[in-house]
């Protein structure tokens, strides 16, 4: 077993689904899980692999990031989930907070820094 953060990672979109997989991969004491492009992937991944942690893109073609952290935090055993957005923050900060999620982190700012600083954030609640 490894005391390593297992890090599902949820985005359509292919270019910052890689982005996160590096940012991921080089900070210490994470690894990725897995991928998922859309909501029902995503909540489907949550159940097979058992991250400690996903990274949910808020917007998405079916079932959006809200909606997905909302089943995903319903899981038995659900995995902390922090909330994504191309957008500063908006309505969906409070959105993301009411459906369970940890955080909201504009996409911008996903650095090993702040994955880390998510992650403490998920252990204290």
């Amino acid at each position: 077993m490894t005391d390593e953060v297992r890090v599902l990672i949820v985005d359509d979109q292919l270019p910052f689904r890689e982005a996160a997989r590096m940012v991921v991969e080089m900070t210490d004491g994470f690894e990725v899980a897995g991928e998922a492009v859309n909501g029902v992937q995503a909540l489907e991944l949550a159940e097979q692999l058992q991250p400690d942690l996903v990274l949910m893109d808020v917007q998405m073609p079916g079932m959006d990031g809200i909606e997905t952290t909302r089943h995903v935090r319903a899981l038995a055993d659900p995995p902390a989930v922090v909330v994504m957005s191309t957008h500063e923050s908006g309505d969906y900060q409070g959105m993301a907070l009411e459906a369970g999620a940890v955080g909201f982190l504009p996409k911008s700012n996903l650095g090993f820094d702040t994955l880390a600083e998510m992650w403490e954030r998920a252990r204290s609640t």
